[in-house]
């Protein structure tokens, strides 16, 4: 025990044990040095830097020449269709024109194809303007005119101007015909004071017409959800789709409003959606 505590003493305060300490901070030091300073912006060319040309507007071929020239390499990043460029011209670049790269980088090209892509018209009718919007955009396609016409489906499209199943150019666009929501035919205007706001929800529907605003007016004379006025209540006949405003009653108590609950069916969003392929019939029950 009392050798190895000698070589341990002998080991530490040898000169020589420092001496190559310090050697291998000082190397280490340097070594640092010597990569933040030299060897790193030597390897990436730091403080080098070449603006990107615009090579839009020009032959696949003289755009690889330019870019080449340039200490640029290229590649072939997508194809599109644009009638506005002659086949095998680039349409876009990436990076853009004017920044500052570093030698070699590489640039994306975007080139207008030979022959203009065609995509398939999907049948649209009957789908809400929403959901027919969607359909085309993810066909390819792009919405064009939407033009309203008399029906009391509001917001459904009723013609589109080009027939589904038809092979068009794509980006094409298509013009929908939709539903105002109002007919043209005039229709008889039913008594619903005193119904059930179920019941008169359905009578209107049958009716032809729909639910418009729903108002609620505290009363202990009748019964809570009792349709007590309409508007409008002064014709006889109205056009077949027009909306109708409801004065429901509901009861005074809070206890009570809480456990009876007001029910209200959306007859408007349910004319809306009607032809909808996500329709979901979820009426409230009494």
């Amino acid at each position: 025990m009392n050798n190895f505590t000698r070589f341990l003493y002998n080991f530490f305060t040898d000169r020589k044990l420092y001496y190559l300490l310090g050697g291998l901070i000082l190397l280490g030091v340097v070594t640092l040095i010597a990569m933040d300073r030299a060897i790193m912006p030597a390897y990436t060319k730091h403080g080098h830097g070449i603006t990107v040309p615009d090579v839009t507007r020009m032959p696949l071929d003289e755009a690889a020449a330019m870019l080449e020239s340039r200490g640029l390499r290229h590649e072939l990043a997508a194809k599109r269709s644009n009638e506005a460029f002659p086949p095998d011209f680039v349409i876009d670049q990436t990076p853009n024109a004017g920044m500052i790269v570093k030698p070699n980088r590489k640039i994306y090209i975007t080139i207008n194809t030979t022959s203009t892509p065609t995509v398939v018209v999907p049948e649209v009718q009957d789908l809400s303007l929403r959901n027919a919007t969607i359909q085309l955009q993810n066909s390819g396609l792009q919405l064009g005119n939407v033009t309203y016409e008399s029906s009391r489906f509001r917001n459904s499209v009723l013609r589109q101007s080009i027939p589904s199943g038809r092979r068009v150019t794509q980006n094409a666009t298509v013009d929908l015909i939709v539903g105002d929501g109002l007919g043209t035919v005039m229709v008889r205007m039913p008594d619903v004071t005193n119904m059930h706001l179920t019941e008169a929800q359905n009578t209107l529907r049958e009716a032809g017409l729909r639910v418009g605003s729903i108002q609620f007016q505290p009363t202990d004379r009748v019964a809570p959800n009792t349709v007590l006025r309409f508007s409008p209540d002064d014709q006889s006949n109205v056009y077949e789709g027009t909306a109708i405003d409801l004065i429901v009653s509901v009861t005074r108590s809070e206890d009570e409003e809480e456990e009876t609950g007001p029910l209200i069916i959306d007859e408007s969003d349910r004319d809306e959606t009607r032809s909808d392929t996500d329709y979901n019939d979820n009426p409230d029950a009494d």
